[in-house]
This record gives structure tokens, C-alpha cells and sequence, in this order.
């Protein structure tokens, strides 16, 4: 019992020496680290969308067939969610994403080289598998390294690294893919890709609550380089760890006690807002495409949605420190709602298209974003990937669901102004969903 007490007591002045002090430049670098990762990935899932039109002409492939490629890599993404990203809590967050990122850059490289369809579904499930490790390993190490005024604004911040990358995916495709084809995009994105491996090596360490509490090998003297990079005093021992008895299933961990009522609308949030987040990132291009753009200008779409998306991230990462997230995701999403039905009620002329598709994605990926410093809030250190990861993994269902479910309703003849109304509502129920989440966590840092 002493020395679950000491350990407790020594994980606390870790957590506050971080949560009470300045920002320092190895914490403010690997913020920075996890918005550049998360920037490729970026570029890495949604090069499929923007490359879509060309896929589907040069192989024959129906819409139901592209939504399958589409819904390949987001069954990988709540793979690697559910099942591979916990493991972070284990190993360790800098470990993970170096293991993530390998089997990401291999997966692109290979698609680059291939001519099959059943290859090409396999080749983004393993895309997926791996950036689904990613995504919440990388919101856990943000909101570990931040301090608790920039802790929201930090995790939100490396998501905004996400439309970045689609940003820059979209005008490198709308040049280069008329040029080269299609495959240039996935050998650019593979080779990028690869060469984070070192960066990571050298400019990602483990937190100091993940040394603290997990103390891996060489646990102490990682600690005090951390803490004297962060302008801290090195310690001389550590408290002895104390040994675990507890063989619950993760799963279980997450819905106990006061955690199963913001796990299980959590769970409910994310999924609709991933179910039609990923409709609207996929098809996108492809809807212009099919209404008649040019392929640049279509590509040029995609990129509208991301730029909306980035500016909306941004915000309600800075927002929160006034406004509780429950409240910013409600907004974020009733916003989205009434967007998406003026998209469906006026006419599609190219300037109202662009403004709304900006809006769109100002509101649904931005608010979408909300859920990770949402999600990095409500669960402990102990359990924080595993929370983070089997939420998104949840949503995932949902964007699997949404981009082949749209295909499939698309080929049946339904007009795509009814079709972006059948996918608004879901949004209605993601923001009720995020609006009850009983968390003291999620409340203005500045109250």
C-alpha cells in the first residue's frame, strides 16, 4: 500500500511539473512533431479520394466498387483503433508511432506498384491499420506534453495537420496526376512517409507521466534528460512500482464507474460524426467530377473542404479555453446540419458551391476534432490511448459505413441533394451526444 501511495504521489508532481509550467521547446517540438505526422497522414488516406476519378476510369470501377476502396481504409483505421493503438499504453507512444509509421510508408510505396483491385483493398487496410494506430497515440502524447492552459489548443492543433495535408495533397494531385498518373501521389506520399522514421527517433520522447507510471528500461535517466530539457531539476530515484493485480479486458476499464456514461456518448458522438465526415472527405472530388468540373477543379473541391476543416480546427481548439467542448461540439455540429441543407437547397453554381463546401468543413471536421481533447480529458494516463483509440475506433464504424453507403444509394439513382440531407442528420445526433458528456475535464480552462 506505501508504495502504491509513493508511486501515486510521485506520478502527481510529474503530471503538475507539466500541467503548471511554461511550455518548454522539446514540449512545444513534439507538438509540432504530431501535427507534421498527422499532416502525412492526411496526405496518405485522402490521396485515394483525391485520385478516385482516375482509379475508377483506368480499372472500370462502379461506385460501389470505389466506395469499397474508400471503406477499405477506414476498417483498417478502426483496426488499428481498437485493437493495436491500447498497445501504447504498454510499449510506449513513441514506439507506437514508430511502428505505425513503417507499416504506413511500406503500404504506400507498395500501392504505388500495383495493378489489382483486391490488392489495392488490402493495401489500404493496412494504410488504415496503421494510421489508426497513429491518430490517438499521437493525441495522447500531445496532451501529455502540454500544459493544462494549452492542453486543447495542443491537441487540436496536430489534428489540424490533417487538412493540411490533404490541402497539399490536393494541389500536388490536381498537378501531377494529369501529368504522371495516379501512382505518383502514392509513391510521393510513401516516400514522405519514410522519412519521418528518423525524426521520430530522434525528436519524439516518451512523456514524463508514461516514464513515471510504466518505468521502462533506463526509465530514471530518460526522466532527467526530459526534465532538464524542460528546465527542471533531475530527481534521484524512483519510487518503486508497485505491482499491478488488475486483469480486466480494457474495454471493461472503460465503461466502469464514472467513466461509462462519457465512454459510452463519446462512443455515440464520434460515430456519427465520422459517418458523414468521411461521406463528405471521399466523395467530394468525385461529385464535383461527376457534375461536370474539370478533374483540377474537382481536386480543387476536396481542397476547399480542407481548408474549412483547418480554420475550424484552429478555432475550436482556441475556443475552448472560454467555452466548454460540450457546448463548441453541439454548435460545431448544428452548424454543420444547417449547412449541409442549404448544400442540398440552392443552386450548385461554382462560387456558392466552394463557399458551403469551406463552411462544411469548417464545422463537420472541425467539430469532429473537438472529440480528441475530449476524449484525452476524460480518461486517466493509464488507460488514455486505449480511451482515445477505442472511441475513434467506434467512429470508424461509422466511416466505413457512410462512404460505402453513400455509393451504394448514389447507384440507385437518388439525387445528391437528397443524398448530403440523408447525411446531415446524423450530425444533429453527434452534437446531443457530445452535449451530455459529464466531464468536469471538459470545462473552460479559463473557469
Amino acid at each position: 500500500m506505501t508504495d502504491q501511495h509513493d508511486h501515486q504521489v510521485f506520478q502527481d508532481k510529474l503530471h503538475h511539473l507539466v500541467a503548471d509550467s511554461p511550455m518548454s521547446t522539446v514540449q512545444m517540438t513534439v507538438i509540432v512533431m504530431c501535427f507534421i505526422l498527422n499532416m502525412i497522414d492526411g496526405m496518405d488516406i485522402l490521396v485515394v479520394s483525391f485520385t478516385a476519378t482516375k482509379l475508377e476510369a483506368e480499372w472500370g470501377l462502379s461506385k460501389s466498387e470505389l466506395g469499397l476502396i474508400f471503406s477499405a481504409g477506414l476498417v483498417g483505421m478502426m483496426v488499428g483503433c481498437l485493437f493495436m493503438a491500447p498497445f501504447a499504453d504498454k510499449i510506449g507512444r513513441a514506439k507506437m508511432l514508430l511502428i505505425s509509421t513503417t507499416g504506413v510508408a511500406i503500404s504506400m510505396l507498395t500501392t504505388a506498384m500495383i495493378n489489382d483491385y483486391g490488392f489495392m483493398l488490402f493495401l489500404r487496410l493496412i494504410t488504415g491499420i496503421g494510421i489508426g494506430c497513429l491518430l490517438p497515440t499521437m493525441a495522447a502524447m500531445a496532451s501529455e506534453f502540454a500544459n493544462e492552459k494549452s492542453r486543447n489548443f495542443s491537441v487540436a492543433f496536430f489534428q489540424a495537420g490533417w487538412p493540411i495535408g490533404a490541402i497539399i495533397t490536393g494541389l500536388f494531385v490536381s498537378w501531377a496526376v494529369p501529368i504522371y498518373g495516379w501512382r505518383v501521389a502514392y509513391m510521393t506520399a510513401g516516400i514522405i512517409s519514410a522519412g519521418m522514421l528518423p525524426l521520430i527517433i530522434l525528436f519524439m520522447p516518451e512523456s514524463l507521466e508514461f516514464l513515471g507510471k510504466r518505468q521502462p528500461r533506463n526509465a530514471l535517466a530518460r526522466i532527467n534528460i526530459l526534465l532538464k530539457s524542460m528546465g527542471h531539476s533531475e530527481i534521484e530515484t524512483l519510487p518503486p512500482k508497485p505491482v499491478s493485480t488488475e486483469k480486466r479486458a480494457m474495454v471493461r476499464k472503460l465503461l466502469d464507474g464514472n467513466l461509462k456514461r462519457p465512454t459510452i456518448l463519446l462512443w455515440i458522438g464520434v460515430f456519427f460524426s465520422f459517418m458523414t465526415l468521411y461521406t463528405l472527405i471521399s466523395w467530394i472530388p468525385n461529385i464535383a467530377s461527376s457534375s461536370g468540373m474539370p478533374f483540377d477543379l474537382a481536386t480543387y473541391a476536396g481542397t476547399a473542404l480542407n481548408v474549412g476543416a483547418f480554420l475550424g480546427t484552429i478555432c475550436i481548439g482556441w475556443l475552448s479555453a472560454w467555452f466548454g467542448l460540450n457546448r463548441l461540439l453541439f454548435i460545431y455540429m448544428l452548424s454543420a446540419f444547417a449547412f449541409m441543407v442549404i448544400y442540398a437547397n440552392v443552386p450548385l453554381s461554382y462560387p456558392i458551391l466552394f463557399a458551403l463546401i469551406i463552411l462544411i468543413g469548417f464545422s463537420v471536421q472541425g467539430g469532429m476534432t473537438g472529440f480528441y481533447p475530449a476524449a484525452a480529458r476524460v480518461y486517466p494516463l493509464n488507460i488514455r490511448a486505449s480511451g482515445i483509440g477505442w472511441a475513434m475506433g467506434i467512429g470508424r464504424t461509422g466511416a466505413i459505413a457512410g462512404p460505402a453507403l453513400f455509393g451504394i444509394i448514389f447507384d440507385s439513382g437518388v439525387s445528391i441533394q437528397t443524398l448530403f440531407i440523408i447525411f446531415s442528420i446524423p450530425l444533429i445526433l453527434s452534437g446531443l451526444a457530445a452535449c451530455f458528456i459529464p466531464s468536469e475535464n471538459l470545462k473552460p480552462v479559463t473557469s
